[in-house]
């Protein structure tokens, strides 16, 4: 069983080791998957939305929005409702998810500049083309892809039920 420490040390990645490990595993001819977000309260939707993923090449790497880049998105102002840390262990936790790594920008772009993933991945709610990093993706050969998310289920919906 892996400690708490282990997934610390083994799944979560500063931006400098991430460049590093992910180039790492391209040199093996790992195929990896990028997708990115708050991740808030981790529900179905999540978890279904990230197995797929992962599903669409050898390794994730889950790009996760720091506290304050959630704050300037305006999500509401009690968001995010887990800390940075917090979310970012619950994520490297799941066994399908390989890395994840903070960033404090509005956007993940210099981070996909930096991964150069073989995959970028968002919800089926954006248009491929509109994907922050599809003109990096593309222009290295790589497949910029959309999936379906799974309705019924949303933090927005959690925190609305649960004022109920």
């Amino acid at each position: 069983m892996i400690s708490y420490q282990e997934i610390i040390t083994r799944k979560i990645f500063s931006t400098e080791k991430i460049k590093l490990q992910a180039y790492a595993w391209q040199v093996f001819g790992k195929k990896i998957v990028f997708t990115n977000g708050c991740f808030d309260i981790l529900h179905q939707g999540h978890v279904d939305y990230l197995c797929k993923a992962r599903d669409m090449g050898d390794l994730l790497i889950v790009g996760l929005n720091t506290d304050a880049s959630v704050k300037k998105q305006n999500k509401a102002p009690n968001r995010p409702i887990n800390e940075e840390n917090t979310r970012a262990f619950i994520i490297a936790s799941l066994g399908f998810v390989d890395a994840v790594v903070l960033f404090d920008e509005d956007t993940p772009y210099q981070l996909i500049k930096t991964i150069e993933p073989d995959v970028l991945v968002k919800g089926a709610d954006y248009k491929a083309e509109e994907i922050v990093g599809y003109d990096i993706v593309k222009a290295r050969g790589g497949t910029v892809a959309t999936i379906a998310l799974t309705e019924g289920f949303s933090t927005t919906l959690l925190i609305e039920k649960a004022k109920k």
